[in-house]
């Protein structure tokens, strides 16, 4: 007995489309990449349902620093230029050391100029505080301005503001 085609071709979208909406409720996006984020502890309620919540002490700053890492991509553009210049010396088997050379020392080269391109990442700033309310939160910000621990502080929009 043979199935209609139009209930094969059912039986086979109905799964996709329902692993499609399901996989398009989850979120893979991780709070790391945010201008700042806030973790609370000892409560998990928001630390703005009372005024308890939006005041604190400063009891930690830690300093932040992005990885200083490269895609690869310089080495790679790198290295097939300098194959290029490196196969335009010579002939023969002093042809084939140039190629190698040269590949070997653009990617080394590409790799250092990917690397000092991406050093203009900031700093950031991790402030633990200890609200009045007993609970911790965490905030990372992009900078610390007049921020020293121990300092009072009051929490305005996520961000750390002494007062």
């Amino acid at each position: 007995m043979k199935s209609h085609p139009l209930i094969r071709t059912c039986l086979f979208i109905t799964p996709l489309i329902t692993i499609s909406l399901l996989t398009g409720c989850a979120s893979n996006t991780p709070n790391n990449g945010s201008n700042y984020s806030q973790q609370t502890s000892n409560n998990y309620s928001t630390p703005y349902q009372n005024n308890a919540a939006n005041y604190g002490v400063i009891d930690a700053i830690q300093v932040i620093r992005p990885a200083n890492s490269t895609s690869g991509g310089g080495a790679i553009v790198g290295g097939l230029i300098g194959g290029l210049l490196g196969n335009q010396v010579g002939n023969g088997n002093g042809r084939t050391a140039a190629t190698v050379a040269g590949a070997v020392g653009g990617a080394m080269v590409g790799n250092n100029v990917e690397q000092n391109k991406n050093t203009h990442n900031t700093d950031q700033y991790q402030i633990q505080v200890r609200l009045d309310n007993g609970s911790f939160t965490t905030i990372v910000q992009n900078s610390l301005y007049d921020l020293r621990v121990g300092d009072r502080i009051r929490l305005i929009n996520g961000q750390v503001n002494r007062y």
